[in-house]
């Protein structure tokens, strides 16, 4: 049991680690990606365009709290 718990924290750690935010964005472009392809296959190629500004946003997010820190 404790090799799974090892095995469960190092992966959340590796994941999430200090930015757990970053880490819920990216699960939200994910399910709005799908949401989008899935609803409207047509519009397909805004995927690229989401996922873009996306990283943008929270890159610029986690870039501004680490310099509040600071």
């Amino acid at each position: 049991m404790k090799v799974l718990y090892s095995f469960g924290a190092f992966w959340w750690d590796f994941l999430v680690g200090d930015a757990w935010e970053v880490a819920a964005g990216v699960v939200a472009t994910l399910a709005a990606v799908m949401l989008l392809v899935t609803v409207a296959p047509t519009a397909a190629e805004l995927t690229g365009l989401l996922v873009v500004l996306a990283v943008v946003v929270l890159m610029g997010a986690s870039l501004a709290r680490e310099a509040s820190r600071h």
